[in-house]
């Protein structure tokens, strides 16, 4: 059901009862009477003991402190980051002024751990750093220089790294003076922007690890502050201090809680560069069979997956998902991190998020434990310092391919049928908390519990609660959490055993980005193990705009339609909706069956980033290229465990 075109989610909740006696009755005792005003509050806020906002923020931002942001030329500090994110007007390192259109609410700057600094050390000329030899000061020289001299050193160093061959007296190791002084102006820059109940600065990092190429790629957060962060260094991938494997990961995790009585989770990156090695069904990426330990250390530690980024969209494929018409968005599917194998139709199945949300379902069944049963976020994955998700104000994957006439086709890495051309960059994406206040630890503990959403940049406000008891009356509050959260769980949660007879409902709201265009449509996505050991998924259209028909097979094929103008990069929000909620019950539930549940919310078709470069430069690009995008989020699942 829509209903009328409104602006926020969260209204007035009327029909409370007065808590005063009437004037013929006798006065009470004055305990009696004040346990009646804390029984029947006229304002339904006083007391509220769920989560009421909904919190915008980034949890992959790289800074020049990161190795392969400094080699393109970042020369923006974490602090720069950070004053970027909380609204303020700073300069990208192409010289171009840069703002965004309304503040984050918090922000993580995940800077690599490995080699922490090493292309800030060389564009400032760190004396102590150009001693250590002669290559070191020659290095220098040609990055602070620039120009063609400046590419060819930057290009000298991560090949020789990429390749295991970086000199010696370029590493950066962990437990060196430099490495200490770099990982210390990380957790100090965080301390100074972070300001509870205003905004929250994160103190995490990225573990970049690849695996033969493939990206086994990690955030890992931090729940603490300074005092807990400086006890004990990041963990890397370089032996022998370090490993590219994720259960090493795992295990320096466990021992940093043990040392540090502290709180630390990870967040696995978009997994389409894995080739296949995100989501292991049998093995894990360096080749060891997939066993209980596995499983419980994966459970534990990464609650949440980066499901959308700059490096393409992960939440579904056309070829995995064929009657889904929603799949094919901002695919990749040119090969690994390195681009140095081609793609195999075998290996999708482990990179995308509807994929490995259903090999959780068989994974628990053989193991008693999900490895996969994570929340979705959204993060840009930005290397500029800049976290610009926003189609009309993006600034690129990297400092070498922010604004301007050529990027388009600026060759980003790669060669022949194996590469990526900057068109391909996607402006994206965001994760939305929904948290009792903005400080570290309710944002962290939201996280905890998967009560989270991602979206591809647009601010939509997404609710999704789950439950037995849900009817088309509790549509009509104008607050659908007090009924969500009374009758059912958050997306996140975990349904009870059925009750006999009963199937699950699902009351699920959305509000449109003021910013960004009305909204096309509600789905929700299923995903279940039937009794013989077969996976299965269906996407259910729940809610959609313009009194389009939904079939009684559960979808609606009529179109939106569209009103964009390319040429122009604008749209008008004639058609869709601001504002949808509805309850919907499956009308396929199997009591005995294993299955998740998750929301995405599609808005109308609006113009991509490339039409408003398009627009801006007066150019024309190629047929190729997509110039609009519809906009969606995807909420964490709930999941049904007979």
């Amino acid at each position: 059901m829509s209903i009328p075109k409104l602006s926020i989610i969260i209204l007035v909740s009327l029909g409370v009862c007065s808590p005063f006696a009437s004037a013929s009755e006798p006065v009470p005792e004055k305990a009696a009477l004040e346990t009646a005003f804390q029984k029947k509050h006229f304002s339904p806020y006083t007391n509220s003991n769920y989560p009421t906002e909904v919190l915008w923020g980034d949890t992959h931002v790289h800074t020049a402190l990161s190795m392969d942001a400094g080699a393109f030329g970042n020369q923006l500090s974490p602090d720069d980051a950070y004053r970027f994110a909380k609204g303020e007007k700073v300069r990208a390192s192409t010289g171009t002024e840069v703002k965004l259109s309304r503040p984050l609410d918090w922000m993580a700057v995940a800077d690599q751990s490995d080699n922490l600094g090493l292309f800030t050390l060389l564009y400032q000329g760190d004396a102590s750093f150009l001693m250590r030899a002669e290559i070191n000061k020659r290095l220098s020289e040609k990055i602070q220089q620039g120009g063609e001299e400046g590419v060819e050193a930057a290009l000298h160093i991560m090949e020789n790294y990429a390749n295991g061959e970086l000199e010696s007296s370029l590493n950066i190791a962990p437990d060196s003076t430099a490495y200490k002084r770099v990982w210390h102006q990380i957790v100090d820059t965080a301390e100074i922007h972070n300001a509870p109940g205003h905004f929250t600065a994160f103190i995490g990092y990225e573990w970049a690890a690849l695996s033969k190429g493939n990206s086994l790629n990690r955030v890992v957060l931090y729940r603490d502050g300074a005092d807990y962060a400086r006890a004990q260094l990041p963990y890397t991938t370089t032996p022998p201090q370090g490993s590219a494997k994720p259960r090493d990961l795992w295990q320096w995790m466990e021992a940093y809680e043990n040392k540090t009585g502290g709180d630390v989770l990870a967040i696995a990156h978009n997994g389409n560069l894995s080739n296949g090695k995100m989501f292991p069904e049998k093995q894990q990426a360096d080749g060891k069979g997939l066993n209980k330990h596995y499983v419980q250390q994966r459970a534990k530690w990464e609650p949440l997956y980066e499901v959308t980024q700059i490096k393409g969209d992960g939440e579904a494929h056309p070829g995995l998902s064929p009657t889904d018409e929603f799949a094919d968005y901002e695919t990749w599917e040119m090969g690994n991190h390195n681009l140095s194998s081609v793609k195999q139709d075998s290996m999708l199945a482990g990179e995308y998020a509807r994929e490995g949300l259903k090999r959780g379902l068989k994974l628990q069944q053989k193991f008693a434990r999900n490895p996969y049963k994570f929340g979705m976020i959204g993060s840009t994955g930005s290397h500029t310092s800049l976290a610009t998700a926003q189609e009309d104000n993006f600034f690129g994957k990297h400092s070498g391919a922010e604004p301007g006439p050529k990027r388009w086709k600026h060759l980003l890495g790669g060669d022949g049928d194996l590469k990526v051309v900057g068109w391909q960059q996607v402006a994206s994406g965001l994760s939305a908390v929904w948290a009792k206040e903005n400080t570290r630890e309710a944002i962290f503990d939201a996280m905890e519990r998967k009560e989270v959403y991602a979206t591809s940049g647009s601010r939509m406000s997404v609710r999704f609660f789950g439950g037995w008891d849900f009817t088309q009356a509790d549509i009509y509050s104008r607050n659908p959490a007090i009924a969500g959260y009374r009758k059912g769980v958050s997306m996140g949660g975990e349904l009870a055993v059925a009750p006999a007879g009963k199937a699950p409902s699902f009351l699920v709201a959305a509000v449109k980005d003021p910013y960004s265009g009305n909204l096309d449509r509600i789905q929700i996505i299923k995903g279940w193990l039937d009794s013989k050991g077969e996976l299965h998924e269906r996407v259910f259209d729940v809610a959609v705009s313009d009194n389009r028909k939904i079939e009684a097979n559960g979808r609606c094929k009529t179109p939106v339609g569209s009103t964009v103008d390319v040429l122009n990069a604008s749209w008008t929000n004639t058609i869709g909706e601001a504002e949808m909620i509805t309850v919907w019950k499956d009308p396929d539930f199997d009591p005995r069956e294993t299955a998740f549940y998750y929301t995405r919310v599609i808005e109308i078709p609006t113009p991509r980033w490339t039409a408003y470069e398009a627009k801006r430069y007066g150019i024309e690009m190629d047929k190729q290229v997509p110039m609009t995008t519809q906009e969606r989020a995807y909420t964490s699942p709930i999941w049904y465990t007979p």
